[in-house]
């Protein structure tokens, strides 16, 4: 990015495919990846967030079985899940399971793909789905966000 101030206003994000399984559009998804983050900056302007404080945020999708170790080395949960965060800004997301997600909700798996990323810069940005409040304000953020990029 260039350093003039309003690129600085934005942290650098990166989208990484590191499994081989399931073949992946990335340059798609690397340009929604842009247009998501700066959507969720948009939103809670004011708040100071982790998401806020990064200089650069990277995403990478991952097969199941390296998932599943992740979630039990950080989080001591057996299997994969979809997406992980880690607050100094790096996104783990599943392809398996997103492709799994995909099929069970009637998706594409560039949609599923797509809102596991928004899912994972929420995170980064505050919002918390371990309460069912929590998860229904993260839930329609996500939707709006989706919405206003697809």
């Amino acid at each position: 990015m260039s350093s003039n101030s309003k690129a600085a206003a934005f942290p650098e994000i990166s989208v990484r495919n590191l499994q081989r399984i399931i073949p992946v559009k990335i340059v798609d998804l690397g340009r929604f990846a842009v247009r998501a983050l700066r959507s969720c900056l948009k939103r809670h302007k004011r708040k100071s967030t982790e998401l806020r404080k990064l200089h650069e945020i990277f995403v990478y999708l991952i097969s199941n079985r390296r998932m599943a170790l992740l979630h039990r080395q950080f989080l001591h949960q057996t299997g994969p899940t979809d997406v992980l965060t880690f607050d100094h800004g790096e996104i783990f997301i599943s392809v398996e399971a997103a492709l799994r997600n995909a099929r069970v909700f009637g998706n594409s798996l560039g949609r599923e793909l797509r809102l596991c990323l928004v899912h994972g810069l929420l995170h980064l940005h505050g919002f918390d789905d371990r309460t069912r409040a929590g998860a229904q304000k993260m839930e329609k953020a996500q939707q709006k966000i989706l919405r206003q990029l697809s």
